[in-house]
């Protein structure tokens, strides 16, 4: 008499095996899926205008220089008794260039350590203050241009002098929060108004 083999089920072994495919199957798929990479945070396109210049001239102030058509001279306190004070406003960019003049009674040195101090003092917050030596012997025009980097309240604080008679001190300021990042394309295109503006300086 033959014994006859017993084998599984046939229905059991094929679920086996199929499922053991799909499995593989949806291993594959979630060994292949990349990896997740956050976006890089993006900010608005800003819109500037054309680079064009007016002169500013004034028979109370003992200097003139050209700055920027899209710009608005407004003095800096109507009560101050120094009528020379004045800001170059940009409304538009929540910007301005701030100009303090002094007129010099043997105290240049501590005008210009003055300038350096107001400079520094964003020295906790900035990258770097790179110092950039300004002369201009024809016009009588010197100083000096603080290029300040990083995330503080003024990027350009400047000086210029003609070394016995007068000294002008300027700042350039936006009433938002700093940011590096974002404020940088404004920062450097009012980087050349600035220097159109010292280039173009004269004193009276």
């Amino acid at each position: 008499m033959k014994l006859r083999r017993k084998y599984p089920n046939k229905n059991l072994f094929l679920w086996f095996i199929r499922s053991l495919f799909l499995f593989i199957i949806i291993l594959s798929i979630a060994s292949c899926k990349k990896s997740f990479i956050p976006k890089p945070r993006a900010y608005f396109r800003i819109d500037f205008p054309e680079k064009k210049y007016q002169a500013y001239r004034s028979n109370e102030c003992r200097y003139t220089f050209e700055y920027p058509v899209y710009g608005t001279i407004v003095n800096y306190d109507a009560s101050n008794t120094e009528p020379c004070w004045i800001n170059i406003e940009f409304p538009e960019y929540k910007g301005k260039i701030h100009l303090t003049y002094r007129s010099l009674k043997n105290d240049l040195e501590e005008h210009i350590e003055d300038t350096r101090a107001l400079a520094y003092k964003h020295i906790i917050k900035a990258d770097d203050i790179i110092e950039n030596p300004l002369k201009y012997p024809e016009r009588n025009v010197f100083g000096i241009f603080y290029d300040i980097t990083g995330n503080t309240a003024s990027s350009v604080n400047f000086y210029v002098t003609d070394s016995v008679m007068n000294f002008l001190r300027g700042s350039l300021y936006f009433s938002v929060r700093p940011n590096k990042d974002s404020l940088a394309p404004v920062i450097d295109f009012f980087k050349v108004d600035i220097r159109h503006l010292i280039e173009t300086f004269e004193w009276n």
